[in-house]
């Protein structure tokens, strides 16, 4: 319907963000990332770890950073507002060695730690130098099709004191969680045919928010 265009200005998609590029718009995951819960450890500045996830259009912002702190690791725990299939992961560092050269992935181990990153990871990847954010790193889709918190593990760099990364872009798709709400409103939503002679209000308004 007619409706379905509200907000969206000219050329440009409000919920994604994208001006008509596409490959933009398929790395859009970081929009569906439950910010208040994503962690970062051994970041050195606090909250630096966060901004590395954001749209694939300012990947080239070299202000926006994060640097490890007392060695060369870092461990992101990304929780999702949603059910996520993640297909393919872009890892944008510096061009030296400070690098990430190692990928361990994990799904659903909330607020992981680094005595947890022992454990055999989902997939693993060696990381090519990768200073403009153009390598995609592909995912067993079949491992994760059903990600609520992603682990993702940089266990050591190419050999600088220090681990930097400028952006991580995560492609994929995305699923509402289903709250109990909604299949309450479903219920009201659907009156009895036999009732529908004496239905006057809309069913609708019987949801319980």
């Amino acid at each position: 319907g007619a409706g379905m265009a509200e907000g969206h200005g000219p050329g440009r998609c409000r919920c994604c963000g994208a001006d008509g590029g596409e490959r933009g718009a398929a790395w859009g995951l970081h929009l569906r990332i439950d910010r208040g819960r994503l962690q970062c450890l051994n970041e050195r500045r606090e909250g630096s770890g966060a901004r590395v996830f954001r749209a694939w259009e300012e990947r080239g912002d070299r202000e926006q950073f994060v640097e490890s702190d007392e060695d060369a690791e870092l461990l992101f725990n990304v929780p999702f507002t949603g059910s996520v299939k993640l297909k393919a992961v872009i890892v944008m560092g510096e061009d030296d060695d400070s690098h990430p050269s190692e990928l361990r992935l994990f799904k659903n181990i909330p607020q992981m730690s680094f005595d947890d990153a022992a454990r055999e990871p989902e997939q693993m990847f060696s990381l090519n130098p990768d200073p403009v954010g153009e390598l995609e790193y592909p995912t067993k889709i079949a491992r994760f099709s059903n990600v609520h918190d992603l682990s993702m593990y940089f266990p050591k760099n190419f050999g600088a004191e220090t681990m930097k990364i400028f952006y991580i872009g995560l492609k994929g798709e995305w699923t509402e969680a289903h709250r109990h709400k909604v299949t309450i409103c479903n219920y009201e939503a659907s009156p009895n045919p036999a009732d529908h002679q004496l239905q006057q209000i809309t069913p609708q308004s019987h949801c319980i928010s």
